[in-house]
């Protein structure tokens, strides 16, 4: 696995990374979408402190992950359902596709 070395820039500060090469292009993705995040609040809330917009960052963050969370969840327990009423409809039939 080839290992990358980059630089992140998120509040002003840099951060030093070895990522999977893989990962690099998902990393400055998120970078630059956390960096717009940040200068969002800025302007809506007159936030002048980094570390605020940074923890509302974090929490606005959190939340699309819980919910995301959330709603996975739900999709798995519907698809785990229909395929139990799927496996149920196919023990009621005989080999030739007929209901017993």
């Amino acid at each position: 696995m080839e290992v990358r070395r980059i630089t992140i820039s998120i509040a002003g500060r840099n951060y030093p990374l070895n990522v999977p090469a893989s990962e690099e292009e998902t990393l400055r993705k998120v970078g630059k979408e956390i960096e717009t995040m940040i200068k969002e609040f800025e302007a809506s809330f007159d936030i002048r402190d980094k570390q605020d917009a940074l923890a509302m960052c974090a929490l606005k963050l959190g939340t699309n992950a819980e919910v995301f969370r959330l709603n996975n969840d739900k999709l798995i327990l519907s698809a785990t359902e229909k395929v139990q009423e799927l496996n149920r409809l196919i023990d009621g039939m005989d080999g030739e596709g007929h209901s017993k």
